[in-house]
């Protein structure tokens, strides 16, 4: 299993037996979602910024996604996924609504991607997100979660790497992130400025680390 990152909070999952990509976007973030297929598509919530399913195509295994939106179980092409609901903000959704964590189980790992989420997690949540080796994590602030409740996040699941996304870019909208924090913000609270980073991450069941480690991967497919 590789993951790659996308852009903004999108990332593709591609195992043996099916491919995930999870929150594709529109053009509104200020840059176009390269082009892509999966078998799955997962969607935290209904805004542009990351439910763009009809932007991503089919497989040879399937000739549409998959497309799974809200909390639960799914099972599909030998891969299993679990909705846990949250909210967007720390208000219980009253200022943007609910938000879907995904946790996706490929090849053996259990990948965990927040969404957009804005608020540090309940014991349950965190009793659900239980056991997850990868976590795709929003860091940026001002829509989701910033870098001091990120890190508090990492900290209750506890992951063997952390991938943070949703930061600000410089090719992202101005005017609709200008209030987003950049990457630099994350690392220096984490104290991660020499992050590891990569064109993917492909872990090894056989080489997990032992203490959690930052990797900044580097937008493409």
């Amino acid at each position: 299993m590789d993951i790659s990152y996308l852009g903004h909070s999108c990332f593709r999952l591609r195992g043996k037996t099916a491919t995930v990509v999870m929150d594709p976007y529109s053009r509104e973030v200020g840059f176009s979602l390269p082009g892509v297929t999966a078998d799955i598509v997962t969607i935290s919530h209904d805004h542009a910024d990351h439910n763009a399913a009809l932007a991503v195509k089919g497989t040879a295994r399937r000739s549409e996604p998959f497309v799974i939106s809200a909390p639960g179980e799914y099972e599909i092409l030998g891969t299993s996924v679990f909705g846990v609901p949250s909210f967007h903000d720390s208000k219980n959704g009253q200022q943007r609504g609910k938000n879907v964590m995904f946790v996706v189980h490929i090849d053996g790992f259990a990948v965990a991607h927040l969404g957009d989420l804005g608020h540090t997690l309940s014991d349950k949540q965190i009793e659900e997100l239980d056991g997850v080796d990868i976590l795709l994590c929003p860091v940026g602030g001002e829509y989701t979660i910033d870098a001091k409740e990120a890190a508090e996040v990492i900290n209750e699941i506890g992951p063997s790497y952390v991938i943070p996304m949703h930061f600000q870019t410089p090719k992202h909208d101005a005017k609709t992130f200008s209030k987003v924090a950049p990457l630099q913000t994350f690392l220096s609270y984490m104290g991660a400025v020499e992050a590891k980073r990569a064109d993917k991450l492909t872990p090894s069941l056989l080489s997990m680390p032992e203490e959690t480690e930052v990797i900044v991967l580097e937008p493409g497919v």
